[in-house]
């Protein structure tokens, strides 16, 4: 029986190709608390609805970027990096408008360059643009990065590592 694949070889990707990840990510107040907890960041701006409404121009609490920027580079991994060897570079990262609690945030990668490795046959470079954007299509987070991907053949094929169900 065939297993689902997993990503992409570096043979797939086309300059100019642009993948619509799926699905949308809505971003609780919890999560952000959670998220900022984890990262050690205080800012009251993350959880503070009083400090926001005096202390910003949007009047509430805003979610903190780097879990916007995770949950964007997250939505893309099935469609641009779930066969990388690594991820070499991030080149820019922009933050471009705020996202709040409640908002559902979307994503889509455009193939910029392709070029194969000049050191090692079995792979190739793939820099790609990925946006995020919230339910009504502003964008929130940019950022473009180098991936470092296996040319077809030399990946891993299927589902590695995945045990099969045993009795007892």
């Amino acid at each position: 029986m065939p297993t689902e694949d997993f990503g992409r070889f570096f043979d797939d990707f086309e300059v100019g190709d642009v993948y619509k990840h799926w699905p949308g990510k809505t971003i609780t107040q919890a999560e952000d608390i959670l998220f900022c907890s984890i990262t050690m960041n205080q800012h009251p701006l993350h959880s503070d609805d009083n400090y926001a409404a005096a202390a910003t121009t949007h009047g509430k609490a805003m979610v903190v970027g780097n879990l916007v920027y995770s949950i964007v580079l997250g939505q893309s991994v099935p469609d641009v990096s779930g066969r990388a060897i690594a991820n070499l570079e991030i080149e820019s990262l922009k933050h471009a408008n705020p996202t709040f609690h409640g908002d559902t945030i979307y994503s889509e990668t455009e193939v910029l360059e392709k070029r194969a490795s000049q050191s090692k046959p079995d792979r190739g470079i793939v820099k790609v643009r990925t946006i995020g954007y919230k339910q009504d299509g502003t964008v929130v987070c940019e950022f473009t990065r180098k991936v470092l991907i296996p040319k077809r053949g030399h990946g891993f094929d299927g589902q590695p590592g995945r045990p099969e169900p045993r009795e007892g």
